[in-house]
């Protein structure tokens, strides 16, 4: 199924920008409504937020004040922005907000759907496709790679998070850098903990010393103010609402099942390119 081909324009400041997701301003306006689910949610200056597909970054600012190790997420945050040409960036004293940046830069997305949280789930690239605005274009392999989606995973600055939705020879494409990336020792593989396992203690200790899957930091971080990660195995299953696939066995199960805690650590047991989450 080919996807739309919106063509727009990337907008950074005054907002806060991450590894997997910035805003964008559609030439045409209309074009949005071409897109399957959720009517897009645009702001007064007709920016959407993008879901940017198949990505998932190390958290800058989740739910504002929890954040995962800092140099990592804002070297994927930095990378993005590079790749869409965006540059002079001026951050605020925290770090979180652009005050100011060469913005409005010229790109395009390929997407299909809007997802639940109203932002359209794409695939991002700068620059220009000649191609007309609105029509239809099928992705395959070498356009992929020309997006950042792709060079993100490839520079390991990302963690491989699949959804329902990603067609299966994309999410190839995409998993073979990312293991390319896991090979090579880039971004943030030499500092991950998904698979080991973290120490099941304080909330501060998750945010600053351990990198793990972003999905799995946001359930941690929902838990932890119980003041420890002990029992979060149980909470997940109590709490339903994650259900997945895992590729490498075909198996349909829920998030809790590959959760471990074991001599007080708690990780996954199976590696984040072999999950697809069904939800």
């Amino acid at each position: 199924m080919p996807f739309k081909l919106i063509k727009g324009t990337f907008h950074v400041v005054g907002y806060r920008p991450d590894g997997d997701s910035l805003r964008f301003k559609a030439k045409k306006k209309a074009n949005w409504s071409l897109l399957e689910g959720r009517k897009v949610g645009l702001n007064k200056k007709d920016h959407a937020q993008l879901r940017i597909e198949a990505i998932d970054a190390p958290e800058t600012h989740y739910s504002l004040s929890e954040a995962q190790p800092k140099d990592l997420a804002r070297a994927s945050r930095d990378r993005l922005l590079e790749l869409l040409n965006i540059k002079n960036v001026v951050w605020s004293a925290s770090h979180y907000k652009v005050v100011s940046a060469d913005d409005g830069v010229p790109g395009y997305i390929l997407s299909r759907k809007a997802e639940m949280y109203a932002r359209p789930v794409a695939f991002v690239f700068d620059g220009r496709l000649n191609r007309p605005d609105g029509s239809d274009v099928y992705l395959d392999g070498p356009l992929l790679r020309k997006s950042a989606n792709y060079k993100m995973m490839l520079d390991g600055l990302v963690y491989p998070t699949y959804y329902r939705d990603l067609f299966w020879d994309l999410r190839n494409v995409l998993t073979a850098a990312s293991i390319q990336a896991y090979n090579a020792d880039k971004g943030v593989w030499p500092f991950d903990w998904t698979n080991i396992g973290v120490p099941m203690r304080d909330q501060a200790a998750i945010e600053e010393e351990y990198m793990i899957m972003p999905k799995m930091f946001r359930r941690l971080i929902k838990y932890i103010n119980s003041g420890t990660a002990k029992g979060f195995k149980q909470w997940l299953a109590d709490k339903g609402g994650d259900p997945i696939l895992v590729l490498r066995t075909g198996h349909l199960t829920n998030l809790d099942t590959i959760v471990e805690e074991k001599a007080g650590k708690v990780r996954l047991t199976e590696y984040p390119e072999d999950i697809v989450f069904m939800s």
